[in-house]
């Protein structure tokens, strides 16, 4: 039964492999601090925070979400560890809520592996407070329990460091804001419910024991000097094992209750219900008819717009929204149970090298003989496990591909041939592909809302890049033309009449990639050249900014002037900041912070070394951009685990002219409309 703990109150713990879950509605940050006898923070290496998430035997978040799951392996704490303190911190400096009393209560749960709950707290009573320890876990008599604290602070992470004796309290929390900031800028937003009274997931169940499975791995970091904890695979000689978890993953939804008692359950001899907590659907569409019968305890054969939904387009967006979670926390077990075997591997030779017995004669190479075959079957297992759940989202995806809208297919997809201008405008545009390491080929489509909520910066530089062979100059023509690729793909979705696209391209650099633009006449005007033509086009955006926002505040949109263009408005910027003086930068990041919201959108094609001139003036513009390549890249996060993923760009296919075409009927219909 869980104890529902209030202010004060503590309740003892009977496990040491724990989680803490953390729902509180909006982004925040989690992080811990492990403090000695005397409730002193020894120095920075004692506190787990985003930029550093790590510790032996806990585990924290690596961004900031809605959702947290901290891990906790209390046996594997140093013996001068007394306390593990829970720190709760709104983000600074990234536009959100800036107190606690502005947002719900964050609520708090003390969790087995298994997702049972074992106490709970809700952090009611917060106002000005911008950080605030939630729990402690701490020693009381060689046993552990759990104490609800509370305790806020209106002077954020620094004051709270500082008041656990940290003498670096300062400079850590401008580190921990400044990794916050970076992956928030890095992070692929997650889809926002749309449904208020349904989840956003398919069925996504496999039958499969939970002997075979690398859900239930240990936090990363746990040290090898301590006693290793029960393989998850080994379960010859556990009693009602549980359902296999996934590696501690942070995700934007809250998770379902009844689909973690639902795993539970399973686990007591029956088949483990792998499904997300987060994706779980009241009534999935059946199979098509021409789709064969599912076998009894087989994976469901997959459909297209096998997920919740008023329309097909938003029942498609929130499979392949489905189909990246999976991925994502699919690769999160797989690391987690290699950690753990290696873990395990590592534990058990240093048992070996220990006893002197054993270096003696054969009986050393036998112990780490077996200790090797048992690392190699764990990894294999996973492996397996991994492949199995890759060929099952391979198979979904080889049915959801063919089915999407022009706005989430590829180029090459033969909607973008059977192309018709639409009426209304999607709920999202495709930009590229996602793909991990460990997917083997699979991918999956990067969908972004529309309206664009942040703009674009499509980076021409060397700097950053993982893996480039193209020279400078290829790479600034590679990020122009996939900056018209984006442009045209964005003119494509919109209804005629509804999207403008404007260019400056101050010394002319790009004429041949802005080509397919300027010839169908889709653009907003002549791309502008020289400093003339930077000032003009950025003085009428800004006029237009401030017209629209002054109209809406004051509750008199319908009077803005009868010659405002009203339609979303698109900037494309190449070669920044050549061409710019000091008004015009500071007219740009205007535009990039107030734009978005009254339909004006930024479009960067520069690479940031050539603007170092500006220093860290320039920094809240580039964070404010979602960063993109021209070329295949690992700089993208997901909002649930944080991998880095590989980004690669929606290009048009060499010596297809698709864009063109769609191009042609974009213009035409323009003129229809304008008629």
């Amino acid at each position: 039964m869980t104890a529902e703990l209030v202010r004060g109150q503590n309740h003892p713990l009977s496990q040491v492999r724990l989680e803490v879950r953390v729902s509180a509605g909006k982004p925040i940050v989690a992080g811990a601090t492990l403090s000695d006898e005397q409730g002193r923070v020894r120095g920075v290496e004692w506190v787990a925070h985003p930029g550093a998430p790590t510790l032996p035997g806990l585990e924290v978040s690596r961004q900031a979400a809605a959702d947290h799951r901290l891990a906790f392996d209390l046996d594997a704490l140093s013996a001068a560890v007394h306390r593990v303190s829970v720190l709760l911190a709104l983000p600074s400096g990234v536009g959100g809520p800036v107190r606690f009393g502005s947002v719900a209560a964050p609520f708090v749960a003390v969790t087995g592996l298994d997702g049972s709950e074992v106490a709970s707290y809700t952090v009611t009573g917060l106002d000005a407070e911008s950080a605030v320890v939630a729990l402690e876990i701490y020693r009381r008599q060689d046993a552990w329990k759990v104490r609800a604290v509370g305790q806020g602070y209106a002077g954020g992470l620094a004051e709270l460091l500082t008041d656990q004796g940290l003498p670096e309290a300062q400079q850590l929390a401008g580190s921990i804001n400044e990794a916050v900031a970076r992956g928030m800028a890095r992070s692929v937003a997650a889809p926002p419910s749309r449904t208020p009274d349904a989840d956003r997931s398919r069925q996504a169940a496999t039958s499969a024991t939970g002997g075979d499975q690398p859900y239930a791995a240990p936090p990363q970091g746990t040290s090898g000097n301590v006693s290793p904890p029960q393989s998850p695979y080994d379960v010859s000689g556990v009693q009602g094992a549980t359902a296999p978890q996934s590696d501690y993953p942070v995700g934007p939804t809250q998770a379902d209750p009844s689909a973690a008692t639902q795993a539970s359950a399973a686990g007591e001899g029956g088949p483990v219900n792998y499904t997300h907590p987060g994706r779980q659907n009241a009534a999935p569409p059946p199979p098509p008819p021409s789709a064969p019968a599912t076998p009894p305890g087989q994976p469901a054969v997959p459909v297209a717009g096998d997920a919740t939904g008023w329309s097909m387009e938003e029942r498609l967006y929130n499979q392949v929204w489905g189909m990246f979670e999976d991925l994502a926390r699919t690769a999160a077990a797989y690391r987690s149970a290699v950690d753990f075997a290696e873990s395990r591997l590592e534990h058990e030779l240093d048992k070996v090298l220990s006893d002197p017995r054993s270096r003696i004669g054969g009986q050393g190479d036998a112990a780490r003989e077996a200790a090797q075959a048992k690392h190699a079957r764990l990894v294999d297992q996973a492996r397996a496990a991994l492949d199995r759940d890759l060929g099952q989202l391979r198979a979904e995806a080889d049915v959801v591909e063919p089915a999407l809208p022009a706005a989430f297919a590829r180029w090459d997809n033969p909607a973008w041939h059977g192309y018709r201008v639409p009426m209304e405008v999607p709920m999202a545009v495709r930009l590229g592909d996602l793909r991990l390491p460990e997917s083997d080929g699979l991918s999956i489509p990067m969908l972004v809302r529309l309206p664009l909520e942040r703009g674009l910066w499509i980076d021409s530089g060397r700097a950053g890049l993982s893996d480039s062979l193209a020279d400078s100059d290829e790479l600034r023509r590679l990020a122009m033309d996939t900056a018209v690729s984006h442009a045209g793909r964005l003119l494509a979705v919109y209804p005629p009449g509804e999207f403008t696209v404007h260019v400056i391209d101050p010394a002319g650099s790009a004429a041949l990639s802005l080509a397919p633009l300027v010839r169908s006449g889709v653009l907003g005007g002549a791309p502008a050249v020289g400093a003339a033509g930077v000032a003009d086009v950025l003085a009428r955006l800004t006029q237009r900014v401030d017209l629209v926002q002054m109209a809406v505040r004051g509750g008199v949109a319908d009077s803005l002037p009868p010659d405002l263009d009203t339609a979303e408005q698109l900037l494309i910027v190449n070669d920044f900041p050549h061409g710019f003086d000091d008004r015009a930068v500071t007219q740009l990041r205007y535009l990039a912070d107030e734009g978005p919201a009254v339909g004006v959108h930024l479009m960067m094609v520069a690479d940031r070394e050539d603007a170092e001139a500006y220093g860290p003036l320039l920094d809240p513009l580039w964070r404010s951009l979602l960063r993109l390549t021209p070329v295949p890249d690992d700089h993208l996060a997901d909002p649930w685990v944080g991998h880095a993923w590989t980004y690669e760009p929606g290009l048009v296919p060499p010596g297809s002219q698709v864009l063109q075409q769609v191009l042609a009927r974009v213009a035409e219909a323009r003129r229809s409309w304008n008629r």
